[in-house]
């Protein structure tokens, strides 16, 4: 299993990007050839306190590394990264890893 996994700090604006994230993000990532399945993680305070370490996290899986690049490299994921990079800059990072 192949991810790519985006990791959100706080938004300035949690409804805001709620929304956005929601109505317009998801629904572009959903439609990238191969995806098998999203995974949204909310973050949640740690065991000894204080703020989450990330507000939200979205992951995107894949069957195998075969289809993990066809997705990087499609139109669809172009779209997805365009959106990211508008409704989310400066508050995620993008990792991408191979499940053992």
């Amino acid at each position: 299993m192949y991810k790519l996994v985006a990791l959100y700090t706080q938004p300035a604006d949690p409804a805001a990007f709620e929304k956005h994230y929601r109505e317009v993000h998801r629904p572009l990532v959903e439609r990238i050839p191969g995806l098998a399945k999203v995974v949204v993680n909310r973050g949640v305070e740690p065991p000894r306190g204080g703020a989450p370490a990330y507000y939200l996290m979205g992951e995107m899986h894949f069957a195998d590394e075969a289809m993990f690049k066809a997705a990087m490299a499609s139109p669809e994921m172009a779209a997805a990264g365009k959106d990211l990079r508008n409704f989310a800059p400066g508050i995620v990072t993008l990792v991408a890893v191979r499940e053992d």
